[in-house]
């Protein structure tokens, strides 16, 4: 009986060191194979493409990538503070920063990849020239944006801001010259305003170039003007303060601005979407 105890302590004792000495750390999304797992949220069009090129070479360097799309701007922070995601890649960093101000988030920029040039849409005009007074000018409810928006109609002859204002922050409260009496319209959700334009609603619609080539516009020849190439709104990878130092985040982002990459931007979007580094 004692040999028999023996044995199955024995036993049982080489089970456990055996399984210690396989075992995985899966808290840390590390497989059995040493693959890193990395769940990264983003918008269907053009984050989620992008990221789907990315994700063959990011295999080969042992990292796993799972991509989680979102119709929204406001559930991948939500599940990035959630901890449900370990990044996210589709928003500009002043949307960023508000969004950290607004709901007490503590995320930064990892990374920045791509610029996607905001337009003005119109089924009734051709040309800003073309807008009538008192036109009906739609856009985003996103304040973060509103100053990309307003920067846009300045840049066109349209409006004038006040003098001095920091661009990026400005508000309709802040146009001081108005000579075509536009009137802003902005009470409508990014996502919708592609459908808005489709319907004719409006004058102008100003849309998000993710949203514009989701809905299957061509922001190069359906918009009546575009935003500068140069535009400072690059869309980053965000993640979680700490977490930009880990060593797959380093990767993805350096993946993502390889001469690869965006190459493949500039083929696939021929300007609607234009990489940092170019």
């Amino acid at each position: 009986m004692k040999k028999w105890i023996s044995l199955c302590l024995a036993l049982s004792l080489a089970l456990v060191l055996g399984a210690c000495g396989t075992s995985t750390n899966t808290a840390k999304g590390t497989s059995d194979k040493g693959v890193t797992k990395l769940v990264v949220g983003a918008s269907n069009i053009p984050h989620a493409q992008i990221l789907e090129q990315a994700k063959p070479i990011l295999k080969k360097k042992g990292i796993d990538l799972e991509i989680k799309t979102f119709q929204d701007y406001v559930l991948p922070n939500k599940t990035l503070a959630s901890k449900q995601l370990d990044a996210n890649y589709f928003q500009t960093i002043p949307y960023l920063d508000l969004q950290n101000k607004q709901f007490g988030y503590n995320f930064v920029n990892a990374g920045g990849i791509h610029i996607e040039p905001i337009g003005i849409y119109s089924k009734k005009y051709k040309k800003l020239s073309d807008l009538p007074d008192g036109a009906h000018i739609i856009m985003s409810n996103s304040v973060s944006d509103h100053g990309r928006l307003l920067t846009l109609l300045e840049n066109s002859g349209l409006i004038k801001l006040k003098p001095g204002i920091e661009k990026s922050k400005a508000t309709i409260q802040d146009v001081v010259d108005n000579p075509k009496h536009l009137k802003f319209d902005a009470n409508y959700d990014a996502a919708l305003l592609p459908k808005i334009y489709q319907n004719g609603e409006g004058d102008a619609v100003l849309i998000n170039s993710n949203f514009a080539l989701q809905a299957g516009l061509n922001p190069m020849k359906d918009a009546i003007s575009l935003e500068d190439k140069n535009s400072p709104y690059v869309n980053v990878v965000a993640v979680r303060k700490g977490d930009e130092n880990k060593p797959a985040i380093k990767t993805l982002v350096e993946v993502l601005q390889s001469k690869e990459i965006q190459d493949w931007i500039i083929q696939q979007y021929k300007g609607a979407v234009v990489p940092v580094s170019k």
